[in-house]
């Protein structure tokens, strides 16, 4: 049986990190994998996991199984910073615990299936992830133009998509820090948005993955929540992957939203369902970690500190990127605007390649790179080989 299956094509980006690691260049600069890194190059273990991970250590009397809902008590500490003061919107709500942001989607894309969809609108560039699992779930996908050259959001585009979009339609957004572009909707465009989509019925997912890395944990839920209190009923996929530093951990989130409990509680009794013949139960680990730092209000401080110490380091390498001003043919201002840890720069794949074979400088080749690689101390060898190549 195993003659019968065709070789598939290997993930660009883990090619990427090979490469990078067998590079014995000493100023090489990894701009590809899509991890927050310090100034010193460092992905490190927040002070506040730390601190909770001793106490599961110390207290965890258990690793008896929680269900297919996960822990509930991480998914409800949650809950206020997603989805503001009145955390329920009266009780509209309700969620479980998935492995990871991807968890999320893949529940999310599988649920709106069961439940009817039969296409759902996709800005792009997006994240190739949604791609695969929409191509794997064999949702149909329509395709619109998230942003515009100049390095703003094509706001014509998603409304359009919305306003034209048949009655079985989905629409998939990004909560903020726009993955891979780094452009995000403004307070006007997600009003804009959230009207389109009240006025249509077409079912919004809403992939939050890097909430308190654009401006900070309430403005970056704001656009978001002005869609939710518009709408009759939504899917809101959560990472904590990134905003917690647990990206080996997977921790996730799935939220239901809808104005009618009959109709909340059986979607939720679909969501188990799925959820439990895909992985049966979620990791706990990281989860019990989030869960404690949410419940401790010391330790809450401490990760909110180090979320502002993250997301500072990133727009002080945007202000360095936009006062370069141009680099060769590319203009860099645009990237002062925009947020969290990509952004995309127009550069052919040929560019990218003699960046990495004469500069030592690794990232996609569809241009996108993370900001978190680049350092005060790389920030100039950068912007000097991107001149070389594109000049």
């Amino acid at each position: 049986m195993l003659n019968r299956l065709e070789a598939q094509s290997p993930d660009a980006l883990l090619a990427l990190i090979k490469l990078h690691a067998a590079d014995e260049r000493p100023d090489k600069v990894d701009l590809g994998v899509g991890v927050y890194r310090t100034g010193q190059g460092d992905t490190p273990v927040f002070a506040a996991i730390k601190a909770a991970e001793q106490q599961l250590v110390d207290r965890q009397d258990s690793k008896s199984y929680l269900g297919p809902e996960g822990d509930m008590g991480f998914v409800n500490a949650l809950m206020p910073y997603i989805f503001g003061a009145d955390a329920t919107m009266g009780g509209r709500i309700a969620g479980m615990q998935t492995p990871g942001g991807t968890g999320a989607v893949r529940l999310a894309v599988a649920l709106a299936q069961k439940a009817g969809m039969e296409r759902l609108h996709m800005g792009v560039p997006s994240w190739p992830n949604h791609a695969q699992i929409l191509n794997d779930i064999a949702l149909e996908t329509v395709t619109f133009q998230h942003s515009n050259p100049d390095g703003t959001a094509n706001i014509d585009a998603v409304l359009e998509a919305i306003r034209n979009a048949g009655p079985n339609d989905g629409v998939l957004l990004h909560g903020c820090c726009h993955n891979p572009t780094g452009i995000d909707y403004s307070a006007e465009e997600w009003q804009a948005i959230g009207d389109a989509i009240a006025e249509t019925g077409i079912f919004p997912i809403i992939d939050t993955a890097y909430q308190g890395l654009g401006h900070g944990l309430e403005e970056d839920a704001a656009g978001m929540r002005s869609v939710l209190a518009k709408v009759p009923e939504a899917f809101v996929c959560y990472s904590c992957d990134k905003n917690f530093g647990m990206y080996r951990d997977r921790v996730g989130a799935f939220y239901i939203l809808s104005d009618g409990q009959d109709t909340l509680d059986n979607a939720f009794s679909n969501a188990n369902a799925l959820a439990r013949a895909s992985w049966s139960m979620p990791p706990d680990h990281g989860a019990a970690a989030v869960r404690l730092i949410l419940r401790d209000e010391e330790l809450t401080k401490v990760w909110k500190d180090e979320l502002d110490t993250m997301r500072s380091r990133m727009r002080d390498v945007r202000r360095a990127l936009a006062d370069a001003g141009t680099a060769g043919s590319v203009d860099l201002t645009p990237l002062g605007g925009q947020n969290g840890l990509f952004s995309v720069l127009p550069v052919s794949k040929e560019q990218v390649a003699q960046l990495r074979e004469e500069h030592a400088i690794y990232m996609a080749g569809s241009g996108r790179i993370n900001i978190a690689g680049l350092t005060m101390g790389n920030i100039e060898k950068f912007v000097d080989a991107l001149a070389d190549v594109t000049g």
